[in-house]
C-alpha cells in the first residue's frame, strides 16, 4: 500500500478500492478506516513507508460498519493495541461481527449497475471487534477531530473534521469522488443521505477527503455547497 500525501500531516491509503487515511496529530498518528479483511500488515507498511513507526498509532477511527471500512479492524486491533471509536449504532454491528444492512442505489444508471452487480459480492459479516469508545454527534475527540453523524449511506456513519490546515473533512461515504463530487452510489436512505451532505456542506473546510475517489485539496466546502445547498440550522459548530 503506496500512502499518497494529501496535505502535511495527511496521507491517502489505497487499500484495493477504498481508502484508508493517516494523520498525524502531533501527539501520535491516527488511522481512519481499515480497508478489507486482511490489510491490515498493509495498513501497518504505509506507517512504515512514511518514516513512522506502528507503535505511534494512537486511535483508530472507523466511519462505519461496511466491511469495506471495518473489515480489518479487529487485525489492526491485535497487532497494535490501539483503541476504536465508531458511532455507537455501526458500533454494535461490528461488536456483532455484522457490516451491512439492505442498501438501495442512489439515482442513475452506473448507481443501479453498481448496485446490481457489486452489492451481492460485498461480505455481510466481519471479525466482531471492541469498540472503545462510542463518538456522538458534534463530540470534539481526544485526538482533536470532531465526529458528525452523517446517516444515510449507514445509519451510523461518522465524518470527522480536523481544524488544522483551513479544515480537513473525512467524509467517509456520505459522497465520493471517483468522476467527479457525487452521491455515493449506495445508500441505506438516499434523503436522509441528502441531509448529510447538506448539514457537511455548512461547515468550513478547505480539504475533504473520501472513502472512495480522489480528494479534493483547496476550495472542498465551496464545492459542497454548489452541490448541496447548505442546511440553514446545523448542529456542528
Amino acid at each position: 500500500m503506496n500512502p499518497k500525501p494529501v496535505i502535511p500531516g495527511v496521507w491517502e491509503v489505497p487499500i484495493d478500492f477504498v481508502n484508508a487515511f493517516l494523520l498525524d496529530t502531533g501527539d501520535g498518528l491516527v488511522v481512519i478506516d481499515t480497508g478489507l479483511a486482511g490489510r491490515a500488515a498493509g495498513l501497518l507498511d504505509a506507517v512504515r513507508a512514511i518514516g513512522r513507526d506502528p507503535e505511534e498509532i494512537r486511535d483508530i477511527l472507523v466511519t462505519h460498519c461496511h466491511s469495506d471500512h471495518a473489515g480489518s479492524l479487529a487485525e489492526l486491533k491485535r497487532l497494535t493495541g490501539a483503541p476504536a471509536t465508531m458511532h455507537p449504532i455501526d458500533a454494535a454491528m461490528v461488536r456483532e461481527g455484522r457490516a451491512l444492512r439492505p442498501l438501495r442505489p442512489a439515482p442513475g444508471l452506473v448507481n443501479a449497475l453498481v448496485c446490481r452487480f457489486l452489492l451481492p459480492k460485498a461480505p455481510i459479516e466481519v471479525e466482531p471487534a471492541a469498540i472503545e469508545h462510542e463518538a456522538g454527534d458534534g463530540e470534539l475527540l481526544p485526538c482533536g477531530l470532531r465526529a458528525i453523524h452523517v446517516p444515510g449511506h449507514s445509519a451510523g456513519q461518522l465524518a470527522f473534521l480536523w481544524p488544522k490546515q483551513g479544515g480537513v473533512l473525512f467524509a467517509a461515504d456520505a459522497a465520493a469522488n471517483a468522476f467527479g463530487l457525487a452521491l455515493s452510489p449506495l445508500y441505506e436512505d438516499v434523503d436522509e443521505g441528502r441531509r448529510s451532505l447538506a448539514r457537511l456542506a455548512a461547515l468550513e473546510f478547505e480539504v475533504a477527503c473520501f472513502g472512495h475517489g480522489k480528494s479534493i485539496r483547496s476550495g472542498a466546502s465551496a464545492q459542497f455547497r454548489r452541490k448541496w445547498p447548505a442546511a440553514r440550522d446545523s448542529r456542528v459548530a
